[in-house]
């Protein structure tokens, strides 16, 4: 069963370490007895953090290659739902919440299937 929606900002936080802090480690253990699901848009978001870490020198390609190695050991599910379904609820959220898109696709995501959201993310001030 899926416990929370889980957002990037969490995600990468694990392997940058200067974005490392207990909050973002609790949420790491807890998918030991836990499992999420994450909008079809973060893979993409992942990697583009990844390649500017790399570019930037925060992370050798070896350390990406250990990061996506962990990931992919992780319980963590893409959900299904189409983006051209939600797209009107998307742009809802994101005119009444002043949201980017992508931080709307993570919160409609937790809205839909009633699901609390893992996040770092200020914009998003929910830290649950």
């Amino acid at each position: 069963m899926i416990g929370f929606v889980l957002d990037t900002s969490v995600i990468v936080s694990w392997c940058l370490k200067d974005e490392k802090d207990d909050y973002s480690d609790h949420i790491l253990d807890h998918l030991s007895t836990s499992s999420a699901v994450v909008p079809v848009l973060t893979p993409f978001e992942i990697a583009n953090v990844l390649l500017v870490a790399e570019r930037r020198r925060r992370l050798t390609e070896a350390d990406t290659n250990r990061f996506i190695s962990l990931l992919d050991s992780l319980p963590i599910r893409l959900d299904q739902e189409l983006p051209n379904k939600i797209r009107a609820r998307l742009l809802e959220i994101g005119r009444t919440h002043r949201l980017s898109a992508y931080d709307s696709a993570y919160l409609e995501l937790a809205m839909r299937k009633g699901l609390h959201l893992a996040t770092r993310d200020r914009a998003l001030g929910l830290r649950h």
